[in-house]
């Protein structure tokens, strides 16, 4: 555990699941959204609105290359931090009993464990007149770990460290292809997403005996299968300052064969957004998880509120973007404050995203490069 941070961001690549049913928590995918809060579902317009919202791909007449990958991690109640301390302690020396014991419990407290997600790929977007349409390669995942046998500390020198993790997740390996229509000079747009998918479901666990642990080692082999998801779109603009949207993902309520011989269901996802422009340099967008989303940590769901701005200066040259999130559904979640920016040259443009979590060090990053004609 000497890399903490690496080692968070690693459990976006954890998969499985013990339960038949999951509602995965939404993934921030792009640095615009990154930045902005984690919000995307009425702003985004570009290529990935193949997977924030397809109706988006029909609100501007766009030709769209984007590669980007994002990251997050969430550390609950410090569990890493424990992790590290207990791995660090002298167990030989019988005057460590009483901090081992510390420790232990701070690792068995109610609520600690990790979460992660991480979503990478090409993503385009075209258009033919009113008619838009766009593809991704792509993968999305989605994970957790949590303490499944209380950790023990016993003896005194040596003193006997005693405990497991358990590591879950999904990862969604997908082609998805995209196609949206707007009606009445962009007043109202639909779009729809077909996605095949390869689902690698994974179950592992780490052993806590106060040696380092290295998760990369203890994730197990996966578990393939493949399905098809479908997600719809709509957006409607009753103003030229103001957009309003709202996407369902995974209608059809895709299934993958878990490690256990049973059957993984992905439940709906709903999310609706809101964006404002006071002037056409700058944008407010706010949005929320109207579903409530089971995680791979048990007991724990995901209901994200997002809000964030940007500025644009000299056309697009520089944007400035900040914004916040909060899971509403975790009572001991914080405010999470996120930034980025991002650099346009031409058609050329990169941008930049990131969060941290200055409690319980999450921590959220993005990066993409584009082409936009």
């Amino acid at each position: 555990m000497k890399h903490l941070l690496i080692r968070t961001l690693w459990l976006a690549t954890l998969v499985l699941i013990s339960s038949p049913v999951l509602a995965g928590e939404f993934v921030v995918v792009g640095p615009r959204a990154a930045g902005m809060g984690g919000a995307g579902v009425a702003i985004t317009t570009d290529a990935l609105a193949t997977y924030w919202n397809p109706a988006g791909l029909a609100m501007t007449q766009t030709v769209d290359i984007r590669l980007q990958a994002t990251a997050q991690g969430t550390d609950r109640h410090g569990l890493v931090r424990a992790l590290k301390d207990i791995e660090d302690l002298d167990l030989s020396n019988a005057a460590n009993a009483g901090r081992a014991n510390d420790l232990a419990n701070r690792l068995n407290r109610p609520g600690a464990s990790l979460s992660a997600s991480g979503a990478a790929g090409l993503y385009f977007k075209g258009h033919f007149g009113e008619h838009a349409f766009g593809f991704n390669v792509s993968d999305v995942a989605t994970s957790g770990g949590f303490i499944s046998r209380p950790v023990t500390a016993t003896g005194a020198g040596p003193i006997t460290v005693d405990g497991q993790m358990a590591l879950r997740g999904l990862e969604a390996r997908q082609a998805a292809f995209s196609y949206a229509y707007a009606f009445a000079d962009k007043t109202f747009a639909i779009g729809i997403t077909a996605k095949a998918i390869q689902g690698a479901a994974y179950s592992g666990s780490a052993t806590i005996n106060g040696q380092d642990v290295t998760l990369s080692d203890n994730f197990g082999k996966s578990k393939l299968s493949t399905a098809f998801g479908v997600d719809v779109g709509a957006i409607y603009r009753p103003a030229s300052w103001l957009r309003l949207g709202i996407v369902a993902k995974d209608l059809n309520q895709p299934e993958f064969d878990a490690p256990d011989g049973t059957k993984l269901k992905i439940v709906p996802q709903v999310r609706g957004g809101v964006a404002v422009n006071p002037y056409s340099s700058l944008t407010l967008t706010a949005d929320m998880d109207v579903t409530s989303n089971k995680t791979f940590v048990p007991g724990l769901k995901s209901q994200v509120l997002s809000v964030g701005l940007e500025q644009t200066i000299l056309n697009e040259f520089l944007s400035l973007r900040a914004g916040a999130y909060k899971n509403v559904q975790d009572a001991g979640s914080t405010i999470t404050p996120t930034a980025g920016f991002g650099l346009r040259i031409f058609a050329f443009r990169m941008d930049f995203g990131a969060g941290y979590d200055f409690r319980e060090q999450g921590i959220l990053g993005s990066l993409s490069l584009s082409l936009t004609f």
